[in-house]
């Protein structure tokens, strides 16, 4: 995977915003489906996901490059993918089509769309800059 220039995202800055689009997902699917089993039904969604997400970031060393639209693609996929199979073989729940389209649209949209703004922020930043000079 191709690496790009040092980050301006700390690494733990990064991990702590995937994980936070992990946690919306969760809520805003449970609360639109009005369940409450309280913190044991929030961590029996979450976990499966929080799990693919750590092994997508191990997986992809996005610890290296934490903006590198490559590396996060690849990590938003494997979290998707790792969290369904947990989700099925552990959790015991059934493949669902849709929800598997709705998880892979919302992490997706959330987990790249963080870095499409840094991105932008940066990109603005530094033509601002070459501009002032």
């Amino acid at each position: 995977m191709r690496d790009e220039p040092a980050p301006t995202v700390r690494p733990w800055v990064a991990a702590a915003a995937d994980l936070a689009v992990v946690v919306l997902f969760v809520l805003i699917g449970r609360r639109s489906h009005h369940e409450d089993a309280g913190a044991a039904g929030f961590l029996r969604v979450w976990w499966p996901f929080a799990a693919g997400l750590l092994l997508a970031w191990l997986v992809t060393r996005l610890d290296r490059a934490p903006l590198a639209w490559g590396r996060a693609v690849v990590a938003w996929i494997l979290t998707v993918a790792v969290g369904m199979a947990l989700r099925i073989a552990v959790e015991g729940r059934e493949f669902k089509l849709a929800f598997t389209v709705v998880t892979l649209l919302f992490l997706g949209a959330g987990m790249l769309g963080w870095r499409a703004i840094v991105r932008a922020v940066r990109a603005r930043r530094r033509s601002s800059a070459v501009a002032e000079v």
